[in-house]
């Protein structure tokens, strides 16, 4: 969908990595290598988002890492578009906020990272209907067009988790909110 604006793929994947989880870092070798493409194509990219203000970059030792510009007056749009072309707010809509006893529920895995590989893996905290969630999760999944994972824990085995998981961990709905 978002190809029929950007014609670019290098464009729109580097959208996707710093805006699915605006506190992402990277730099262009790391981002070369995950996307499969040669480092002056990204590099391209990379200054042109940089240039309209969309990204910011910070030299760190001899690498020069990306990241989303949070300040930029475009930064909520972009970050809602990126979360509507991977599916993510329909899966909040359709699935997260239905859920009676939900407390938290955070994205892990691809996603959390920015990568979009079309399986999307949440972690829900709080005492669930199983079967209900399954029901919602098949019908989010026919919506956003991918493969969504879950694990349901309770605070305490939470804990547990964070402390051994070494991968990313967003937030993406909250009781509290």
């Amino acid at each position: 969908m978002l190809e029929a604006l950007i014609t670019s793929k290098t464009r729109i994947r580097l959208l996707v990595k710093f805006f699915l989880n605006p506190t992402m870092k990277a730099y262009l070798r790391q981002l070369a290598d995950e996307f499969g493409e040669s480092t002056n194509s990204v590099r391209v990219e990379l200054n042109r988002l940089t240039e309209a203000g969309i990204l910011e970059s910070q030299a760190e030792g001899n690498v020069i890492q990306y990241k989303a510009k949070a300040s930029h007056p475009l930064f909520p749009e972009i970050k809602s578009i990126v979360t509507k072309i991977t599916g993510i707010d329909q899966l909040i809509e359709g699935v997260i906020e239905r859920l009676g006893n939900l407390e938290n529920a955070y994205l892990v895995g691809d996603y959390a990272s920015g990568k979009d590989t079309g399986v999307i893996d949440i972690l829900l905290i709080g005492d669930i209907n199983k079967n209900y969630l399954n029901d919602l999760i098949e019908k989010a999944e026919v919506l956003v067009k991918r493969k969504i994972r879950y694990i349901v824990f309770s605070e305490p085995e939470l804990k547990h988790y964070k402390d051994h998981y070494t991968g990313q961990i967003l937030l993406l709905w909250s009781k509290l909110k």
